[in-house]
Parts: structure tokens; C-alpha cells; sequence
């Protein structure tokens, strides 16, 4: 650590390799507001000493399965009700139909995302999963799941609040699945706040299911949202949260930090987007908490932030697709990989993929799903560029 010369006692705590405690964090937050250049420091020193100059991302297509939610959060646009011109409910003919089409394109990842539960609260999500010969969307996510691995795309689902027996079943056919913590904050849950009329989106329930995946052993993401009315010590609270449950299980294989952006069509429309120092603070933060982690921030929402962000420690652009649009946030097109690739080259980086199991999660995986993934990886566990290219 002898490059950086640091004023600030805790940054050079962390710089030792002492672990970072919540008082600590609490006290870099609040120096790093007013001049957080020794706060990026570390935490671009951190990524090269852990990921070095690679920076990676996943090839996928996104199957806007079922789009009918139990929740209403006061910032999503992805929900829509059975009488929009939005509205997704994809038949299983669908399913393969995009399935074979993203080989076409070479995409590795199919993202499957549905609403929470949209059978408790909607009797045309009943229907749908009747007609296709289901009785819930868990049941049918599996079987979904099944038709993408047998196209040779590998399977990442995200589906909201999934009990322990449905995840061991997914986990079966998904190299890895995702549920965003969003925040640990029990606040957000009250009236008026976002979570307010989203019962699923309750800490409490949400960090359940983590664990519940966590002793199950799947590779998991999850994340925090950024901007949507919380403090900045409940932001920090929430990185600890996943860290915490990192500690005890070790399958968090990556952290989405997500910067909030108002939607026309929510109740959460005049809210501003989260500010971007904010972010850029929180995104180093989480590097030095958690130095070794896969950290991510979503390409289409920063478009005009890429060194910005190498440079305060993300490691991982997440998914980009060439080939399907971002259901959950429609208005930010995904930048073409050509591009992300070169403002990667010009901050000295090299730009990879990877499937959507990062390499070193690979032997968390089912064992039935090794051979199709040696099949598409290489010596370092990353996608083959035959696979993807």
C-alpha cells in the first residue's frame, strides 16, 4: 500500500487489511461526503488487488415472463395489471422461441424475472399458468428453465420471495439466481414510504430467503437500491446485511448497486435520481467492506459514467443484451457491448464475459449442470469466446 498516502486513520486501518467495522464505515462515510478522493483511491486499490484489470459481464436475453405482481412499490414501472398494453405472459412455445433466438445472437444467460406471486392476486395469472399446464409460477419457472438449458442458454432467475423447496428445485436447472435485498431497512416499509404496499419487499422476509438460498448453496445476487428514500447509515446498514450473511454461507457471488430513476407512471415520478456522488460513495464503500466481493452496476443507467465507476472499485457491468430491452427499466436502452468494451480499453481495462455463476461459484453448482458448463467455459471458468462472441 506504499503508492497511497492516506490522511484519513481509518482508510489506512483498511488499507492494512483490517476488517472494516460499522463505526468505521460510519466515520468514512461521513469524511468521504466532503472530499472522497482517498475513499475511490482505496477502493480502485482494492479492485486490482483482488479482480486486477478485468472487468466482466454476461451476455443474456431477458424473458419478461410474467409481469403481474402482488407488490406495488412506489418506484417500479415493471408491474403492469391485466388491462395493459405492457403486460407479459409468455407460453412456453414463447419461451422457446427466445430461447433459440438468443443462441442465434450467442447470449449464455437467460434471465428469467416474473412478478411476485401474480397467482395470489390475479385470476388471468391462474388462467396463464393453467393453459400451460402449471398451478403456480414457481412450477413454472422450472419448467422454463428447462426448455432455455436445453437451447444451450444457462438459466439466472429472479422471482421475488421463493421458499426454500422451490429454490432447491430451481436450483437444478439455474447456475445461479438473484434477489435484490433493495434495503434493510424496516422504515421504507412504512405508510407512505415505498415499500409500503409491497409486503414482499420486507427485510425481514427478504433476508430469509438469502439465508434459506445460502444453505442451499446457490450462488446468489443480490443488491441495494440507491436513492429511493433512504439514509445514508440505513445504505450502509444494508451492505453490512449481505455481508454478514456472506460471512456465514459464502454463496453472495455478486452486489447490483442500483442508482434510482424516477418513471413518469409511479408514484415516485418527482423523486430526483439518486445524486451521483452519493452513488459513487456507496459503490467504494461496499469495495472496502467488502473487499473481495463482485460488485455491479447496471451500464444502462450510468451511460456516461463508465471510468467513473472503474475507478471507485465495480469489477462487473452485469447483464447486457443485444437482443431483448430492460423490462424493469424500459426508458434506459442497453449500451451495445462493442461500446462498453472500448470505454473500457480507454481506462485500462479488459472487458470479459462470463456466464451468469461468476468462475470461482462454479462448483456450487448442481452437478448435473458441470459438463454443459465446461462445454462453455474456459481454463479460467470465464465464457469461451466461441460461446459468445
Amino acid at each position: 500500500m506504499s503508492d497511497l498516502v492516506l490522511d484519513s486513520e481509518p482508510l489506512n486501518r483498511i488499507a492494512e487489511g483490517r476488517k472494516v467495522t460499522k463505526e468505521h464505515a460510519f466515520e468514512i462515510f461521513n469524511l468521504a461526503k466532503d472530499n472522497p478522493s482517498e475513499l475511490y483511491n482505496v477502493a480502485a486499490w482494492m479492485r486490482n488487488k483482488h479482480k486486477k484489470k478485468t472487468v466482466t459481464f454476461s451476455k443474456k436475453a431477458f424473458f419478461n415472463l410474467v409481469n403481474l405482481c402482488r407488490d406495488t412499490c412506489g418506484y417500479c414501472t415493471y408491474k403492469a395489471e391485466p388491462a395493459s398494453s405492457k403486460l407479459s405472459m409468455m407460453s412456453k412455445n414463447e419461451v422457446r422461441e427466445l430461447a433459440r433466438l438468443a443462441r442465434k445472437y450467442k447470449c449464455t444467460e437467460a434471465l428469467f424475472v416474473t412478478g411476485e406471486r401474480p397467482e395470489q392476486k390475479y385470476a388471468e395469472a391462474r388462467k396463464w399458468l393453467k393453459d400451460n399446464g402449471f398451478s403456480s409460477t414457481p412450477e413454472y419457472l422450472v419448467h422454463a428453465s428447462e426448455i432455455a438449458l436445453s437451447e444451450g442458454l444457462f438459466p439466472h432467475t429472479n422471482a421475488g420471495n421463493l421458499s426454500k423447496s422451490e429454490l432447491a428445485e430451481l436450483k437444478k436447472t439455474n447456475v445461479s439466481m438473484g434477489l435484490m435485498l433493495e434495503s434493510a431497512s424496516q422504515r421504507l416499509m412504512q405508510e407512505n414510504m415505498p415499500h409500503h404496499l409491497a409486503p414482499s419487499k420486507n427485510p425481514k422476509e427478504r433476508i430469509s430467503v438469502l439465508r434459506n438460498a445460502g444453505e442451499l448453496k446457490i450462488p446468489m445476487t443480490t443488491g441495494i437500491l440507491l436513492g429511493i428514500g433512504e439514509t445514508p447509515e440505513e445504505s450502509i446498514e444494508s451492505i453490512f446485511a449481505i455481508s454478514a450473511l456472506h460471512e456465514q454461507y459464502g454463496n453472495i457471488q455478486e452486489i447490483i448497486l442500483q442508482n434510482f430513476q424516477p418513471k413518469h407512471d409511479t408514484v415516485m415520478r418527482k423523486m430526483p435520481s439518486a445524486e451521483e456522488n452519493y452513488f459513487k460513495i456507496m459503490v467504494a464503500m461496499t469495495r472496502v467492506i467488502m473487499p473481495e466481493m463482485n460488485i455491479q452496476i447496471p451500464p444502462n443507467l450510468s451511460p456516461r459514467s463508465y471510468q467513473r465507476f472503474l475507478e471507485v472499485g465495480i469489477n462487473d457491468w452485469g447483464g447486457i443484451s443485444p437482443l431483448t430491452s430492460d423490462y424493469v427499466n424500459p426508458e434506459f436502452a442497453w449500451p451495445e457491448i462493442s461500446f462498453v468494451d472500448k470505454n473500457c480499453r480507454m481506462a485500462g481495462f479488459e472487458l470479459k464475459a462470463r456466464l451468469p455463476v461468476y468462475p470461482e461459484f462454479i462448483s456450487m453448482t448442481d452437478s448435473g449442470l458441470h459438463e454443459k458448463i465446461a462445454q462453455a467455459t474456459d481454463t479460467e471458468g470465464l465464457a469461451k469466446t466461441s460461446y459468445w462472441k
